[in-house]
């Protein structure tokens, strides 16, 4: 598959240089096709999301495919727990045009990634599949925290994966992660010094219906074309059903023709 998307190795050439990197989430076509117009580097996208015209709608993106952590997964609707069901969902994605593989399961199902060569994203900071044992705050606040983050850090570089969402960590704990790790730092609330910059699209359009994280930022306001939009659906939707109820729907130009002499042979036909 030739492209003009970055490699793994253009984005760690990218640290080097120290160029920032912009990266989105994204859950449709026309948002990863947006994003590609853009020029944006990097797209995140959810693994029920992700198909060939996803791939195709992201253009020169770097896309990570996102594999839920014991979720669902979108290959036969198979719950993804083992080493082996990993492997053969990343390895389906891949041969989808995948170019990275977002894993937040255990170190050993990161590693077996890794060691098959693929590009594994791990996870830092605050992980929602984890939060029983945080809750939702940041993640690295105390000393004893973000030395932990740092051995977190330092078992993912070990065991192969090459980047890693950094969220909600405090800034100079980040800081001194990316700097510090050969690890591609994709920061969300993680200050100015992560070597990429990750929102997701609801909150960079301004429609997203969930909590607004302190880190994002609104860059247009949807909302209230999509909730014109919407009840623009629903007055449509109910022209439609009243059309229907008062027959006015369908008129003949809706409707296919039959010439009477081949109407007539039909109705001989059938003895009628």
């Amino acid at each position: 598959m030739y492209h003009n998307r970055p490699l793994v190795q253009d984005l760690r050439a990218m640290k080097k240089r120290g160029e920032k990197i912009s990266m989105l989430y994204v859950q449709t076509k026309e948002e990863a096709a947006a994003a590609a117009a853009a020029g944006i580097h990097m797209l995140s996208i959810e693994g029920r999301f992700f198909d060939e015209e996803m791939r195709e709608a992201a253009g020169d993106c770097f896309v990570q495919v996102g594999l839920p952590y014991g979720g669902w997964g979108s290959l036969n609707g198979v719950f993804l727990t083992t080493v082996e069901d990993y492997l053969r969902t990343a390895f389906e994605f891949s041969s989808k045009g995948g170019d990275a593989f977002y894993c937040s399961a255990s170190y050993e199902v990161q590693k077996a990634l890794a060691d098959n060569h693929l590009a594994v994203v791990g996870h830092i900071g605050l992980v929602p599949s984890y939060i029983t044992w945080t809750g939702w705050r940041a993640v690295g606040k105390t000393a004893d925290e973000a030395a932990a983050l740092w051995r977190h850090t330092q078992k993912l570089e070990e065991i192969g994966v090459f980047a890693a969402e950094l969220e909600v960590v405090p800034d100079r704990v980040a800081k001194y992660l990316t700097e510090n790790s050969s690890l591609l730092m994709l920061g969300m609330g993680a200050g100015k010094h992560a070597d990429a910059q990750y929102l997701f699209t609801e909150d960079v359009c301004g429609y997203g219906q969930n909590h607004k994280p302190r880190h994002g930022k609104a860059y247009r306001n949807f909302a209230p074309e999509l909730e014109r939009l919407q009840n623009e659906r629903i007055a449509a939707f109910r022209d439609f059903k009243a059309d229907v109820e008062a027959g006015g729907y369908p008129e003949a130009g809706h409707s296919v023709a039959i010439k009477d002499d081949e109407f007539d042979a039909f109705l001989k036909s059938v003895g009628s």
